[in-house]
This record gives structure tokens, sequence and C-alpha cells, in this order.
């Protein structure tokens, strides 16, 4: 058993927890296997091993919880970033949270994807470090105790089984680093390529506006409300909202060539406006253009806002503009004033 000693100890077992829940690509389950099989067969503490777990996330829980308060949803996006689907993860994140409140950190690290988002949302949400602590500490015993529970248990009825999971720990965090890190290249040379290829297919608020100004065809698509608060009802005057998750997967887009597509976001760093434009040039659109700065952009630029917004339906069928399949109004481009 002299490996399970070398591999597994209460310091590792902390920065391990701790580390995974600083979203770090380090899973702690089998450090938790592994001491709950070693306090099985007498050679560590359960209680210890239950208490370091919760304290390490408790500890890396309170680090989201207080970043989300100060931050807000940059946050959110930081942890969203490396989802299929960004804007999703954020809407059916806040969703959840919104419906069970602080309750939800009572089942959120048994569910995969909650646990590391829940922390920020609790912070945004203004409830107290107090009853954060003690949901998310909850939680964190029923996560722990699941994991060194399962090693407890086992270990009892298979002493040959504490060596495999021993040796497994420190494998699987190498192994999780490899596969990530090809992950983590990856998207980040996609996301410079992208970025590359839409700098020539920028236009600042100043262009748009002296564009609007000419009467020339301008479609202007406002994603704002989908990546962020659905109550920021202002707009750019004649833009329509678009849900950029259904845009990016129609399979068939026409956009006359007399006609400019503009689309924005109300982030700075135009992410969102930037994975819909090059869905949409894959399908031929090609032009396309994505306002620089986005909505904050035309804010600080003084320009004029509008209340409320138009109708997409009508204004597709004005310009010429076909997207099919087809669908209904709600799931296509969304009409609605928050």
């Amino acid at each position: 058993m002299n490996e399970f000693f070398l591999h597994t100890t209460y310091p590792i077992l902390f920065l391990a927890v701790f580390a995974e829940q600083l979203c770090l690509p380090i899973p702690a389950a089998p450090f938790l296997i592994s001491g709950g099989a070693l306090a099985g067969t007498g050679r560590l503490s359960l209680i210890w091993i239950l208490g370091i777990g919760i304290l390490g996330s408790l500890l890396g829980d309170m680090v989201w919880f207080e970043a989300g308060r100060y931050w807000g949803k940059p946050v959110l996006r930081l942890l969203c970033a490396l989802a299929p689907d960004p804007s999703l993860c954020i809407r059916k994140s806040r969703s959840d949270f919104a419906r069970r409140g602080l309750p939800i950190l009572l089942i959120a690290k048994l569910v995969p994807g909650l646990g590391a988002i829940t922390p920020p949302l609790a912070g945004m949400s203004g409830a107290s470090r107090s009853f954060f602590l003690a949901y998310d500490a909850g939680g964190a015993a029923l996560w722990v105790a699941a994991y060194a529970g399962f090693g407890y248990f086992a270990a009892e009825r298979f002493e040959a089984m504490t060596r495999y999971i021993s040796l497994t720990a420190s494998h699987v965090i190498v192994v999780f680093s490899i596969l990530l890190l090809p992950v983590l290249t990856w998207k980040a040379v996609q996301f410079s390529k992208m970025v590359r290829e839409l700098r020539s297919h920028s236009v600042t608020p100043a262009q748009l506006k002296a564009l609007m100004e000419t009467g020339a065809k301008v479609a202007i698509i406002n994603l704002s409300r989908f990546e962020d608060d659905p109550e920021d009802s202002v707009s750019i005057p004649g833009a329509w909202r678009g849900d950029p998750t259904r845009m990016r997967r129609k399979s068939h887009v026409l956009v006359p060539d007399d006609v400019t597509l503009v689309v924005y976001c109300k982030s700075t760093n135009n992410f969102v406006s930037a994975r819909v434009a090059t869905a949409l040039r894959k399908r031929g659109v090609n032009r396309i253009r994505v306002l620089e700065g986005g909505l904050n952009a035309w804010k600080a630029s003084g320009l004029i806002l509008s209340p409320t917004l138009c109708n997409p339906l009508t204004e597709m069928k004005r310009l010429g503009i076909e997207i099919s399949p087809p669908s209904t109004e709600q799931e296509l481009l969304s009409s609605e004033v928050a």
C-alpha cells in the first residue's frame, strides 16, 4: 500500500478538491475515492477526509462567489467560454438558479457543469455570504461523502481495488491535462482565426450610422437579449432581435447582394457576434459586418437608441432575406421587447 500513501495524502486531497473548484483540469473524484478507500483500510481518517474535502470545496467556491459579486456577467462568460454554445450555457444556468435560488447549491456539484457556474451566480444575486456558505457546505458535504463513502465501503470488500484506484488517480490528472491542452489550443487557434477573418468585415458605430443615413439596405440584428440581460430593451434604431444559436444552425440563409447584414451584441469583445458572422459567411452571406464594440460602443458614441425593435418577419420580407428551414417567429427571430 506504499503507493497509496505516495499518491493520496491529506494535503494532496485538499489541493485536488480546491483546484477542481477553481475549474482547473484536475479531477477531485479519484482522490476522494482513494482517500475513502484508505480510510476503509484504517490508513486515513474518514472524518479528516470529509473535513478537508468540504474546506477545499468551500474555499474554491468562495473565490467564484466573490468574483461573481464584483465582476458579474464577465465571470459567467469566462466559465461558459468552452461550452459548445456559451450564450445557451449562460441563459440556462441563470434560468436554473432563478427558479431554485440558493438551495440549488445542495445538488449543484452532483450535476455536471452546474457546480462551477452556481457560485458566481450566487454572488451576482446579492446573496449573503453566510447563507451561501451554509448551502454550499451542505452541497460540498453530499459531494465529498458520495465519493469518499464509495471508496470507504468498497475498500472493505475489495482490498485490491484500493491499489488500482490510487494508481489511477495519479494517471487521470496527467491524462486530463494532456487531453485538455489540445482542446484549449484548438479553441485559441479557432478564435484567433475567426478574429483575423472578421477584422476586415467589421464596421464602427460611425460607419454604420453613415451607411444608414445613405438609405442603403441594411439589416441590423440585435443578439444582446440572448447573451445578456433580457430586461435591457434599448437597441439601435431599425434593429430586430435574433437568437444566435438558431441562426448558426440554419441550413440555408439567403441575403440579397444589395443588403448589408450587421450583427451586434452587448459585450465589447464581439464573441457572440463573431461566431454568428462566421457561421453565416460559411453559408454564403458575404456582406455581413460585425459592429465593433457592440451596443456599448454605440452608446459610448452618443448615437440615438431606440426603446423598441422592428418585427423580424416584416424586415426580412422587405429586404428579401430568406432563412430555412422555416420555424415560428418566436423560434427564428423573437420580436418581443423584454
